[in-house]
């Protein structure tokens, strides 16, 4: 049979996949930074666990399976619920806060005609157990920092709150229907529907001008002052202290230059709570990264606590560092080391290491051969040993003169570029 890669998943190879390494270990060096440790959970969970805790909307996207069990499993949509639960379960007993960071796949189901990816990975942190205008800015500065250690140059974090709207739609009242048909408009960013449903003719006028204007405000402080007037007319200011906290501080911090307040971000009414965050690259239509403030969902599993964070996709800010040309530089192969002895050659290797090399083995390969080797492998220097010399091969396969003790440096030039020449 010809073996192929499922529909939706697929293979990252060499380079792409060091690109990815190297993105995430500063993303992870930038959250230690922060005191945040890592955890890993199972790839998969509990169906109804899953399904408590993002609040049932995984019909149409979960990986779900039996286990010889009978347990209905499902593989991980997204990290947030997997947090909670290991929060909540494994943790009962700690003191928060806790800080949490992690880099894991998740898997997402889409039907075949919409030729969508199944598997993502995401790199993100957990704020639990602290609450309040310190708790969301430490979260927002956390994603400015993860963007920046990636090496984006060009961002932008957008954030708003989940607080304002809130308020004014338990002034708003009405139906069921109504209330539900406003949420999903906000939500899509449907603002013409959102506009009719303001209309409505026994919503108060200060109401209507609010539903209508708050979520087309976007800026800095003339943004948030508007806001703050508009839902101040309907007896909700309030909603916005912690937004406006935050705010203040990020501009003290000067950090407000890569943000922008954005009341139309409304990722899911049900499961966040106040703060929404959601970070764009110029030119990518889709944001890269997503979250906020979630204190409902520890609830769920009988633990309650406050909780922020955000998940940023890899795949995404790859693209995004690719477009902007800051994707990482990789280090370079310094040498293939050949030799006739295979003994020679890996005690070679070792010492070459020892002095900050990366060193490929080619036992039994000299000469020519191993120049070959060298280029094929983009090296810096083709290496033959012999007993306790390491000499370097010239392009026509010839010793070029033993590397000598102590060793050199690494080379940072490619050996072609050099024409096989000593540095």
């Amino acid at each position: 049979m010809q073996p192929v890669t499922p529909r939706g998943f697929r293979d990252v190879l060499f380079d792409e996949a060091r690109e990815r390494e190297a993105v995430t270990s500063a993303i992870a060096a930038a959250f230690s930074a922060w005191g945040y440790e890592p955890v890993e959970t199972p790839v998969a969970e509990e169906y109804r666990t899953l399904e408590a805790g993002s609040g049932g909307d995984l019909e149409q996207t979960a990986f779900r399976f039996f286990d010889l069990d009978g347990s209905l499993l499902a593989l991980r949509p997204e990290m947030t619920v997997p947090i909670a639960r290991v929060v909540a379960s494994r943790l009962a007993g700690s003191p928060g806060p806790h800080r949490i960071r992690y880099c894991a796949p998740v898997f997402r189901e889409h039907a075949s005609l919409r030729g969508q990816a199944r598997e993502f990975t995401q790199v993100g942190v957990e704020l639990v157990g602290a609450r309040g205008a310190a708790a969301d800015t430490e979260v927002v500065l956390l994603l400015i920092d993860a963007l920046e250690a990636s090496g984006l140059k060009e961002f932008t974090v957008g954030i708003g709150t989940a607080e304002v709207l809130r308020a004014l739609l338990a002034r708003a009242g009405g139906t069921a229907e109504w209330q539900a048909a406003a949420i999903f408009a906000a939500q899509s960013r449907n603002l013409v529907e959102l506009d009719r449903l303001a209309s409505r003719e026994d919503l108060a006028p200060e109401l209507s001008r609010a539903l209508r204007e708050v979520p087309r405000l976007r800026g800095a402080r003339e943004a948030l002052e508007r806001c703050v007037e508009l839902a101040g007319t309907c007896g909700c200011a309030g909603a916005l202290d912690n937004l406006s906290e935050t705010w203040t501080t990020l501009e003290a911090l000067g950090r407000a230059g890569r943000m922008q307040l954005d009341f139309g971000i409304m990722r899911s009414f049900a499961y966040y709570t106040g703060l929404q965050i959601e970070a764009y690259s110029p030119g990518l239509g889709l944001p890269l990264a997503g979250g906020g403030r979630y204190d409902e969902v520890l609830s769920t599993f009988d633990r309650p606590a406050p909780a922020a964070g955000f998940a940023l996709g890899l795949e995404r800010l790859m693209i995004a560092l690719a477009e902007q040309d800051a994707s990482p530089a990789l280090e370079p192969l310094d040498a293939v080391l050949g030799g006739e002895g295979p003994a020679d050659v890996f005690r070679a290797a070792a010492r070459l290491r020892a002095a900050g090399w990366r060193v490929r083995i080619a036992c039994d390969v000299t000469g020519a051969a191993l120049v070959r080797e060298a280029d094929a492998g983009s090296a810096a220097e083709a290496l033959e040993a012999s007993g306790d010399v390491i000499a370097r091969i010239d392009r026509a396969g010839e010793p070029a003169g033993a590397l000598g003790d102590p060793l050199p440096s690494p080379p940072r030039l490619s050996w072609a570029a050099r024409g096989g020449e000593g540095s």
